[in-house]
């Protein structure tokens, strides 16, 4: 007879530095953003409260909004710590080095990306009948 052993292991997950409590504050509706820097050649996602919020950031620096959509800061949190189980690294006020790696892992998160830097693939099939 032929003993095997099993050996169970589990997976263990890091965690993030950033930090986002359970409470209602991160459930409320706010927008969420891709920002892109020409100057830095950078990406930067992140959350705001609402319009004017956005708006400020905007006129700070020299940054392009990509796109935004609703959201709340759950889905920010989701999609960085998603982006960091992929091995993609960031700075710590979630500034990302721009690639079309990174631009597909957003637009397959459905993260708001906008056409103008990248554009989706569109497979197209086609049934031959014989």
């Amino acid at each position: 007879m032929n003993k095997r052993k099993i050996i169970k292991g589990y997976k263990t997950l890091k965690s993030s530095s950033f930090n986002v409590d359970n409470s209602s504050d991160t459930l409320k509706d706010g927008i969420i953003y891709t920002l892109y820097s020409d100057e830095f050649n950078s990406l930067k996602v992140g959350f705001a409260e609402n319009d004017k919020v956005l708006e400020k950031k905007l006129s700070n620096k020299a940054l392009i909004l990509l796109d935004m959509k609703k959201g709340n800061k759950k889905d920010l949190f989701l999609l960085i710590t998603t982006l960091k189980e992929l091995g993609i690294k960031y700075s710590d006020n979630l500034d990302f080095k721009y690639s079309s790696s990174l631009m597909r892992h957003l637009s397959t998160l459905a993260w708001p990306i906008g056409r103008s830097l990248y554009k989706q693939r569109k497979i197209k099939k086609e049934l031959l009948c014989t």
